[in-house]
């Protein structure tokens, strides 16, 4: 039995990586192991320490930026561990570019797994050392792309033979056949929305799509970082936009933050998923990983991940800040019954080893090496 010790954001924060880290706990641990101890990274106190969360995972510590003695007592509750895992965001540590967390690193002597959520091409001199210095400090390095190592690869001077690719996981639920053709088609968009995501372009794209009898749903609350600094102004900007084009009858803003059963229904409900997001630099999204092991056609921008995970057939690339390509390329899925049924099936194949609980086994496999490579 392995105990894990986690290093994250986590829920209750709402943001992807406190999702993922809290669905590879989850699969991590099995009946009979240890709970998994989870330090939660938070902008200010919040969490009880000791909190349970179910058998999988507890709330052992947690760690603000800006406070040592957080650092002090998350190297403690980490140390206990037999395997370390540190999720890595450049935002959700503290210091310049989150450079706090090599301070915290420098004080584990488990074997520690860097989980990179952002690889840039072009990063600040200020970004390459900290990922220099965050990878020298892990025992392994996980990417989930085959793209985002290339990049480690060509800009940092991370050494390759610590980096393994482990794909973004998705969890396990039954595809519904999307491609038959219905009256009314339904496209979708969901996660935490943001200036960024482009669903001004989304919704500029419905414009040129008026004569299919078709919804545009965009679900989900506002970032909790975005609503703390500057409101409600993108999704009221979104609701003007709508207006002013009179779409108010195509297309609907949920702000809502969906459970897993609200969001396995609305998945289940759409034709096709729409990710037109304005970043050329994303080679994670856990949105286009859950979308794809849906079995859902998807129309993306060509940011890395989409044109990795998409090459196989499960979607279509539009240009970025382009309405009339992402609107040809959703009238290709949503009016040909034969394209949606490829896109259906090569889905299905590219995704057939990326469900939790397969992702969480290859997660174990690597923490089983590093733990014999050190008693060595």
């Amino acid at each position: 039995m392995t105990q894990f010790g986690l290093l994250s954001t986590y829920p209750p924060t709402r943001c992807g990586l406190a999702t993922f880290t809290q669905s590879l706990a989850t699969a991590l641990v099995r009946p009979g192991d240890p709970a998994a101890s989870i330090v939660r990274v938070l902008d200010e106190p919040e969490a009880r320490p000791g909190a349970a969360l179910g058998a999988s995972a507890v709330v052992a510590a947690e760690l603000v930026g800006g406070v040592p003695s957080d650092r002090v007592m998350a190297g403690q509750i980490l140390n206990a561990s037999d395997v370390v895992i540190v999720q890595h965001e450049y935002g959700i540590y503290g210091g310049p570019d989150g450079d706090e967390v090599l301070d915290l690193l420098e004080t584990i002597d488990a074997p520690c797994i860097v989980v990179l959520h952002t690889v840039l091409p072009n990063p600040t001199p200020s970004q390459r050392r900290v990922l220099d210095a965050v990878g020298a400090l892990a025992s392994a390095v996980v990417v989930m792309t085959e793209n985002a190592c290339g990049i480690l690869e060509s800009t940092y001077g991370i050494p390759m033979a610590k980096v393994s690719v482990i794909p973004h996981g998705a969890p396990v639920r039954a595809p519904a056949q999307k491609h038959e053709l219905r009256a009314r088609r339904r496209v979708l968009t969901w996660g935490l929305i943001s200036p960024g995501k482009g669903i001004e372009w989304g919704v500029r794209a419905m414009a040129e799509l008026t004569d299919l009898d078709l919804e545009y749903v965009v679900a989900g609350q506002t970032h909790p970082k975005v609503l703390a600094t500057a409101g409600e102004s993108y999704r009221e900007n979104l609701g003007a936009l709508i207006e002013d084009l009179g779409l108010e009858a195509r297309i609907s803003l949920d702000g809502r933050y969906l459970d897993d059963d609200e969001l396995t229904e609305l998945v289940d409900s759409a034709d096709v998923v729409l990710l037109p997001y304005d970043s050329r630099d994303q080679v994670t999204s856990g949105v286009l990983a859950e979308a794809v092991a849906a079995g859902l056609p998807v129309v993306a921008t060509g940011f890395p991940h989409a044109v990795e995970l998409l090459a196989g057939g499960a979607g279509l690339i539009a240009a970025h800040e382009d309405p009339h390509s992402m609107a040809e390329a959703l009238r290709s899925v949503l009016t040909r019954s034969d394209v949606a049924a490829q896109m259906h099936e090569a889905a299905l194949r590219d995704t057939e080893k990326t469900s939790w609980p397969d992702v969480a086994q290859r997660y174990r496999v690597l923490a089983a090496e590093l733990i014999a490579a050190q008693a060595a």
